[in-house]
């Protein structure tokens, strides 16, 4: 699909936003409101912000942000308490994921899925290997001292890279020709459905050791991430059921007619088509996904959030009004480059895809 340059995008743009009555009136009325707050903001971000200091004395008395807060955060904010001298791992392991993926990515017509899956795994093995340590003289560093956005992260990759496969198997299972199989299947989806999240961890967090043999050790931060890879499977069966659905009988009759088993036919077929028609969705998804990991506050886990919140809690800098705003604004704008990061991303993914995310246009991988 071939992109317009981007004159011409801006142009259609500002077209657009005079093209009726209704857009020109949103369109000033906008313009008013951005003139009228944006001196303001612009005030309390920047020229009444206070940016040298060491403690919450300095902020206090001024009515601008107290940026000294999220620089003498910085360490807590990215890493939590992993300790300092080991850090050099996770930009190992940052390095190992973004290699992995980028591969795959790249590579997913001239690679089996086989290999990539095995890639995956390997680059999954060796990151975890790398940040929990224990093994190759590599000093050993507890879960509990994860915190920060490497926490953040954590749990929405491995919550994505799990729940997306085994969304599509229990779709795929809710949709087989067997009752057995497609009535456990709908019963699983409607169950974990029908629940809440926070109530999901807690059951994984103090049911699970309830039902597990006296002395089996389980981390807190593995129940954890089980809990969101079952909760949002659900979510992402039902997007690619409606994917799978959207399928004309023809296509799985034209590769029936070739020659194809019904399981190539599927996955060579249908799947990809579905899972191109799914891609909004399922990025809809992975926001959300990013976003539910503040939850695990609760379970005593310090996530980005969590270590704002504790950082504002702090004596040290409970004397200065503005440290608290300036704490959850910072947090914000991380959450929204975020999710628009992934937004745009998802653009990008569906013009990359033969046809659009059209699925009727989309050729089949045989």
């Amino acid at each position: 699909m071939k992109t317009e340059p981007i004159p011409q995008r801006i142009a259609q743009f500002l077209r657009s936003c005079v093209s009726s009555p209704l857009n020109a009136a949103l369109t000033a009325a906008l313009i008013v409101l951005v003139i009228w707050t944006l001196p303001d903001l612009l005030r309390w971000l920047v020229s009444d912000a206070v940016w040298t200091g060491n403690s919450g004395r300095d902020c206090a008395g001024h009515d601008g942000a107290c940026w000294i807060f999220i620089q003498a955060r910085t360490d807590q904010l990215l890493y939590g308490s992993y300790p300092a001298a080991e850090r050099w791992r996770l930009g190992v392991a940052a390095l190992v994921g973004s290699a992995a993926i980028a591969t795959v990515a790249s590579s997913y017509r001239r690679l089996r899925v086989s290999t990539s899956a095995l890639m995956l795994i390997a680059a999954a093995i060796a990151i975890g290997l790398l940040m929990v340590g224990g093994a190759f003289r590599l000093r050993y560093v507890p879960t509990t001292l994860w915190g920060g956005v490497l926490l953040t992260i954590i749990i929405a990759t491995w919550t994505i890279v799990t729940a997306l496969p085994l969304g599509l198997m229990l779709a795929l299972a809710r949709r087989s020709g067997l009752p057995v199989i497609s009535a456990i299947a709908a019963t699983f989806i409607d169950l974990v459905r029908s629940m809440p999240l926070l109530g999901l961890l807690f059951l994984m967090i103090v049911m699970f050791p309830l039902f597990v043999p006296p002395g089996f050790e389980t981390d807190k931060l593995m129940r954890a991430l089980i809990a969101f890879t079952i909760f949002n499977a659900a979510s992402f069966a039902e997007v690619f059921r409606g994917g799978l659905q959207s399928i004309p009988d023809d296509q799985i009759e034209g590769g029936l007619s070739l020659g194809l088993r019904r399981w190539r036919v599927t996955a060579l077929v249908v799947v990809p088509q579905a899972i191109a028609v799914s891609v909004p969705a399922l990025v809809n998804i992975c926001i959300a996904i990013v976003k539910e990991t503040t939850v695990v506050l609760i379970l005593g886990l310090f996530d980005f959030i969590g270590v704002l919140q504790a950082g504002t809690a702090d004596p040290e800098w409970l004397m200065a009004e503005s440290v608290r705003t300036t704490a959850y604004v910072f947090a914000a704008f991380v959450y929204w480059a975020i999710c628009f990061a992934l937004s745009r991303y998802s653009l990008t993914l569906e013009r990359g895809l033969p046809g659009g995310a059209q699925a009727r246009q989309i050729r089949p991988m045989v």
